[in-house]
């Protein structure tokens, strides 16, 4: 029987083990879903909803079992850990909330002797292959939705966090969800391939890397199915002459860091106006300074570690890639005692002197790494943010809405944000455009991505 471990990055020890579905349980799996969904997708909205409702009920009552095997899976501050509860039923309630009237019939308007209207469908079976870094709001922003709208979902989850599949398992079968809706597939690569290329399938919900994305796109394409793409981000920020420099540097430090860095939307380039440069840098540099490195378990912690040493490798590989190439680094490893509880444990590093010939500047630094550089104007900044081959988020730090506004109309990104950053809003729509994905999740739009039209053209006699 073939097995994936789970290994803490808290002290490198096997935290899960889980057995990888057979072939034979996959079919079984396939063929559960397909037969619940004839019956689901008849069971009405409300009735729907009501038992998403008990399934956050469940959810939070078990928030602080939640927080602490998030913490031992993937390294997050058990100070923080709370955080991402709270955050999953803040979006499972709002989509809930908004769902029964976004796949409402819509009415086309008044025609004599006829009928007209158009009707959202649920799309079937919706496999979502959640990563590991948020592994609870990941998931949710698909199934959620995807149930509430009529469909049956087939979660995978990534082999860092088996425990939050079968968290959602448990708290859908306590909400009383019809066996076979809801279904965790522990699988490794190649069966994950199978699976997407299984014309049982009907839509792909993919959280990961841009490679990864590439991987299931290619197993989609030999189908007409469709594929919801959450990727990467170098994502950057700006912050203007007339900003409130306290109140950026503050934000953009937490941005940068928050999750060891561990974020598709954290912020990596900071672009700062010669203006306020010096007291931004100045700034930033005291506030890192004031990080704790150390056990994700103690409760003054507030910087755990990557997820594994290798990722602690690469990292490390990019930040001396950068440094080669003439970047200067703020802050020494021993400043924090990196790598005393193993490789994992990065210190927080800021690069300035940086340009766009330094992969903190144009990669994914999926760590706690950011890069500073000066800009003299608006223009700057706008060119020199779209220099990326990414485009998930970008902030600006101002006083002027209305230049926020004119310059957010010109940055290619698919989340814009002033005076913040690094925050998924449920009521807005979740968007990458170049390499940072397709497709949409949260808000009303992200429901016509789980359903499909269906025209009703219907002509009376009288």
């Amino acid at each position: 029987m073939n097995t994936q471990r789970t290994i803490s990055p808290v002290d490198g020890s096997v935290y899960v083990e889980r057995a990888l579905a057979s072939p034979a349980e996959i079919e079984d799996a396939l063929e559960r879903a397909v037969r619940s969904f004839e019956s689901w997708r008849t069971v009405p909205v409300g009735e729907r909803a009501a038992i998403l409702t008990r399934f956050c009920t469940a959810f939070e009552a078990r928030r602080d079992a939640i927080a602490t095997e998030l913490s031992w899976q993937m390294g997050r501050p058990i100070r923080y850990a709370p955080n991402e509860v709270r955050g999953t039923l803040e979006r499972a309630r709002h989509m809930i909330e908004i769902g029964p009237e976004a796949i409402a019939d819509i009415d086309v308007g008044r025609k004599e002797r006829f009928t007209r209207f158009l009707r959202r469908e649920p799309l079937g079976v919706v496999l979502t292959v959640a990563a590991w870094n948020y592994p609870y709001l990941i998931a949710v922003n698909s199934i959620v939705p995807a149930i509430l709208a009529g469909n049956v979902v087939l979660l995978k989850h990534s082999a860092q966090t088996p425990l939050c599949a079968e968290r959602f398992a448990e708290c859908f079968r306590e909400a009383g969800l019809p066996e076979g809706v809801f279904q965790v597939l522990h699988m490794g690569h190649d069966d994950t391939d199978r699976v997407i290329r299984d014309p049982r399938v009907d839509f792909v919900a993919f959280t990961g890397s841009v490679a990864g994305g590439h991987a299931v796109q290619r197993a989609a394409a030999e189908r007409f199915v469709g594929t919801g793409l959450e990727l990467g981000g170098c994502d950057a920020a700006y912050v203007r002459h007339d900003a409130d420099v306290g109140h950026a540097i503050e934000n953009l430090v937490d941005g940068a860091y928050f999750n060891s860095g561990q974020s598709c939307c954290g912020i990596q380039r900071v672009y700062v106006h010669e203006r306020v440069y010096d007291d931004f840098v100045a700034g930033w540099i005291k506030l890192t300074r004031g990080y704790v490195l150390g056990n994700p378990l103690a409760p003054e912690t507030t910087l755990g570690p990557v997820v594994r040493p290798a990722a602690a490798d690469t990292i490390l590989r990019q930040i001396d890639t950068s440094i080669g190439a003439g970047a200067r680094p703020a802050f020494k490893g021993s400043d924090f005692g990196e790598g005393r509880g193993g490789r994992q444990y990065l210190a927080p590093q800021l690069l300035l002197d940086v340009d766009h010939s330094m992969p903190v500047m144009q990669e994914e630094i999926f760590g706690p790494v950011a890069g500073i550089m000066k800009v003299a104007s608006d223009e700057a900044a706008i060119s020199l943010i779209n220099d990326s081959e990414f485009g998930l988020t970008a902030a600006i730090w101002t006083g002027d809405e209305e230049a926020a506004l004119a310059i957010g109309d010109r940055v290619q990104v698919g989340t814009w944000f002033m005076n913040r950053c690094d925050y998924l809003d449920p009521a807005l729509a979740w968007v990458g455009v170049k390499d940072s994905g397709r497709g949409c999740t949260l808000s009303t739009i992200g429901y016509e991505h789980l359903t499909r039209p269906k025209s009703f053209h219907l002509r009376t006699r009288t």
